[in-house]
């Protein structure tokens, strides 16, 4: 399968924007999100869930800075 992040606002809405890469495993889409938390958050992005093809595996996972 492809591991992907949704991109969610904080009411749980689809956030929309430059599609996202896919990842081969979940340890690289963790590592992807680990790099980039910051610049999704100042785009607007307020959590993520992270899928597993079409099933989500983990989530919503609030950005925010604590």
């Amino acid at each position: 399968m492809s591991w992907t992040w949704r991109l969610e606002s904080a009411d749980g809405n689809l956030v929309t924007g430059p599609a996202l890469p896919s990842h081969p495993n979940q340890s690289d889409a963790e590592s992807w999100l680990g790099e980039n938390w910051r610049e999704l958050a100042d785009a607007g992005v307020a959590q993520v869930t992270l899928l597993d093809g079409a099933a989500a595996v983990y989530g919503p996972m609030p950005l925010a800075e604590d």
